[in-house]
């Protein structure tokens, strides 16, 4: 194929609780990537998606390829997938990759396996738009933050004894068979916490808006004293009560790890696994799918039930949920990050400053690579011309094509490269 290798422009999504102007790491990218971008001091720019989601299709940056957008391209081209992948994936390809700027947090959600997403999505396709699991992964670009997975149970109990709030939602009884649930019983704890966690949930909005009213009323207080109230998660909750006023997600910090990523760290989110983002940038590549089962920090369609069914209800401690890159065996610069899933892979790529020939290795996978920082001209056997890379550039790899980086920034350069290893 002549034109196998090119830049993209992706679309950015303007969600609400995205970080504001050139606060964000997706703005600054898109700025970067695009001079004629005009970006707006007063927008949330919350996720730039690179890919083929028909809500968000990439055009191809090259005039002199027929086809607009990459999904129409991957369509007309599907061997530019890969043999695996092709076949795998019936022609599409099988991520979506994405930078998300978090301001304020994202609902309490998770995605249901494939089984239970093509039950969903039977039932309820206004809600649930597709049949696909949607395991995702976040490598933190920034700072951040979120929550994930529930907490060791000896950490829930203690917020049941220190927040009188929380116990009251979830009742006596149910407070009384997690602090009696013992660890030779694992299955008896998950039982305990699915209780709990389903009663927090299931509580009655009148009756939860007077216990956070009152639980923040109290931490202010005490906050104000110049007490410490790490106790009670005092912080979080009234930074959480400040973004979702009256909302039953407030209590979630409670039975949820909070989960802090340097940059380069990961966390993995696999089917059913209770999370939300908190605050921070970060690259995240996900299955194709659309389906997600919120039930908290949101406005949008709330399904309580159906989350509180399909939880992973396994206490783990916050350590557990950050996901290690590997370096790879055959190139010191390259840091990947393989998830137990087969959809997608993440590699890091780090060239030092001291190198100035760089060779992105072919491999059996269409792949995106994202520039985070430096500069270099890439030639390609696959590409029209040779093509400048520089901060916020997006390049389409077909499989099996290489491209060689020539190097001009005094600090080296930063790439973030999805694909699928099958």
């Amino acid at each position: 194929i002549p034109s196998a290798v090119f830049p993209l422009s992706c679309a950015v999504q303007n969600y609400s609780w995205g970080k504001v102007g050139l606060e964000s790491e997706v703005a600054k990218l898109v700025a970067s990537g695009d001079p004629l971008v005009q970006i707006q001091p007063d927008q949330p720019y919350a996720e730039l998606w690179m890919g083929t989601h028909p809500r968000g299709d990439a055009l191809i940056r090259d005039n002199r390829i027929p086809q607009k957008t990459l999904g129409q391209w991957i369509a007309d081209n599907p061997a530019c997938l890969g043999a695996k992948v092709k076949d795998a994936f019936q022609g599409h390809l099988p991520f979506l990759f994405k930078v998300l700027s978090v301001n304020t947090a994202l609902s309490v959600q998770a995605h249901p396996n494939k089984e239970l997403a093509a039950k969903l999505h039977a039932q309820f396709p206004e809600h649930y738009p597709d049949a696909n699991h949607k395991p995702e992964m976040a490598i933190a670009l920034t700072s951040f933050e979120g929550m994930c997975g529930f907490r060791p149970v000896e950490e829930i109990v203690s917020f049941l004894q220190n927040v009188p709030e929380l116990r009251a939602l979830i009742g006596e009884v149910a407070a009384e068979q997690l602090e009696r649930s013992g660890s030779d019983d694992p299955r008896g704890v998950s039982a305990a916490l699915r209780v709990c966690f389903t009663r927090l949930m299931k509580s009655e909005k009148k009756f939860f808006v007077d216990q956070l009213n009152m639980l923040v009323k109290r931490i202010s207080q005490e906050a104000a004293e110049g007490k410490d109230t790490s106790g009670s998660n005092g912080d979080l909750l009234l930074r959480l009560h400040s973004q979702y006023p009256g909302d039953i997600g407030c209590f979630t910090i409670y039975f949820l790890n909070l989960v802090k990523l340097e940059p380069g760290e990961a966390m993995f989110l696999g089917a059913n696994e209770p999370h939300a983002y908190l605050h921070g940038d970060c690259v995240e590549i996900m299955a194709c799918s659309d389906n997600t089962v919120r039930a908290g920090l949101t406005p949008k369609f709330i399904d309580v039930l159906t989350l509180c069914e399909m939880l992973n209800y396994t206490p783990a401690p916050s350590s557990s949920k950050i996901f290690s890159a590997a370096q790879s065996q055959l190139d010191p610069h390259v840091y990947l990050y393989d998830p137990p899933v087969p959809d997608f892979t993440i590699m890091r790529i780090e060239i030092p400053a001291s190198i100035k020939l760089y060779l992105i290795s072919a491999m059996d996978s269409a792949s995106i690579l994202l520039v985070i920082h430096g500069t270099a001209v890439g030639t390609s056997t696959a590409a029209a011309s040779e093509m400048s890379l520089h901060r916020g550039s997006v390049l389409f790899i077909s499989a099996n094509e290489s491209i060689s980086l020539h190097l001009s920034s005094p600090d080296g350069m930063l790439l973030f490269r999805a694909c699928c290893l099958l």
